[in-house]
């Protein structure tokens, strides 16, 4: 719900967002609302990306979001390199279209830089220009895995720390995961080439920050500077949106915090329907903001991961509710856990189970599937 605040004399007031308020936009704009027939490549474009940590969430994002999206798709996307895996956002794995792969590393490599300035001193004598150009001439000689690449880098300078020199090649480079890494049904090792190579062009233009400002509030807003800072891995970004304040709208939240957001993006009734939603570890919608209690309830902070392993999350109403974990055992069914973080009514675990049957049935091949329900139990213990 949006109230007003009072602000000093001569000045409007600022609407005050909810956190139910800024879930429901959020929401919306995450495609989480109602699926979407939009493509998967557009939808990754939309979304700016998506986490790809491991290899398999990014197929869980889309089935969340698409209606009658199969793996295939995305699958087919990788093969023929209109997406691909490489570190930009957070310094994280994300997939990427070829277009965003190039430009969006461009613009995160600062947040690259910082990373190894803080192991810097592991690479003493180490040339970054030498790394760089030796670490390039041999991944775009043929893809190579770290272990190669690294065994390479110690042949210059054996006195550095191996993983240190490894880290070091991935931010001075942009290198990409090639298929079949990331390829739905099919298995291989991380084995790299630099985004260039793989796509056989290098970006057309200098990365252009205000129109990811942009993106990022079509995709995640209404949002404060703070909130797309933590989303890209970035830091003094308030210059950036003061110049782009003329084309934005602003808000509070309960706290005071300044939000901003497009002027003709939606922001739907805090009432708004929200069905449940199976999501994949480290779903973008769960980490996209410094403040996550538009998704994330307070009293819940930190039960969907330990560390930096995050569990399947399953949204109810709009917010985290339970965690869940799929099995796919030989010749038996296939079968989906969900751990309640609150309790569940009954009708919440009847549109929960259908929700799972579906995930199973586009997901799985398994021949029969079932869904439980349990209290929450540290997975990681």
């Amino acid at each position: 719900m949006a109230v007003k605040k009072k602000t000093s004399a001569g000045a409007p007031p600022a609407p005050v967002l909810s956190p139910r308020a800024l879930g429901r936009a959020t929401l919306e704009r995450q495609l989480l609302l109602r699926r979407t027939a939009m493509s998967a490549k557009d939808t990754v474009a939309h979304l700016v990306g998506l986490q790809a940590q491991n290899t398999k969430p990014p197929y869980y994002q889309l089935l969340a979001r698409l209606q009658g999206f199969w793996p295939a798709e995305l699958a087919a996307l990788m093969e023929s390199r209109e997406v691909v895996r490489l570190p930009t956002l957070r310094s994280t794995i994300h997939t990427h279209t070829a277009d965003d792969a190039l430009h969006l590393r461009l613009l995160v490599q600062p947040a690259l830089d910082r990373e190894l300035a803080s192991f810097r001193k592991r690479l003493p004598g180490v040339d970054l220009d030498r790394l760089r150009e030796l670490t390039r001439a041999h991944v775009e000689e043929a893809p190579r895995t770290p272990k190669q690449i690294r065994e390479r880098l110690l042949t210059e300078w054996p006195d550095a720390d191996p993983l240190a020199l490894t880290l070091a090649a991935r931010c001075v480079l942009p290198l990409v995961q090639v298929t079949p890494r990331g390829v739905w049904g099919r298995s291989g090792a991380v084995t790299l080439t630099t985004a260039e190579h793989w796509l056989g062009r290098a970006a057309e233009a200098a990365p252009d920050l205000e129109a990811t400002v942009l993106r990022y509030l079509g995709a995640f807003g209404p949002a404060s500077v703070k909130d797309m800072q933590t989303w890209a891995g970035l830091t003094r970004l308030r210059e950036v949106f003061e110049r782009l304040r003329p084309r934005l709208v602003t808000f509070r939240d309960e706290h005071g915090a300044e939000l901003f957001d497009l002027p003709d993006a939606p922001r739907p009734a805090e009432d708004t329907p929200a069905p449940p939603r199976f999501l994949p570890e480290f779903d973008n919608v769960l980490l996209g903001h410094a403040d996550r209690t538009r998704v994330i309830p307070p009293h819940l902070k930190g039960l969907n991961g330990v560390g930096n392993q995050t569990y399947g999350s399953v949204l109810v109403d709009g917010f985290l509710a339970a965690v869940w974990r799929l099995e796919t055992p030989r010749e038996a069914p296939a079968l989906v856990t969900v751990q309640e973080l609150r309790p569940l009514t009954a009708a919440e675990r009847d549109a929960l189970t259908d929700e799972a049957v579906d995930l199973l049935a586009a997901m799985t091949t398994a021949p029969g599937h079932d869904v439980r329900f349990a209290p929450f139990v540290d997975l990681g213990r």
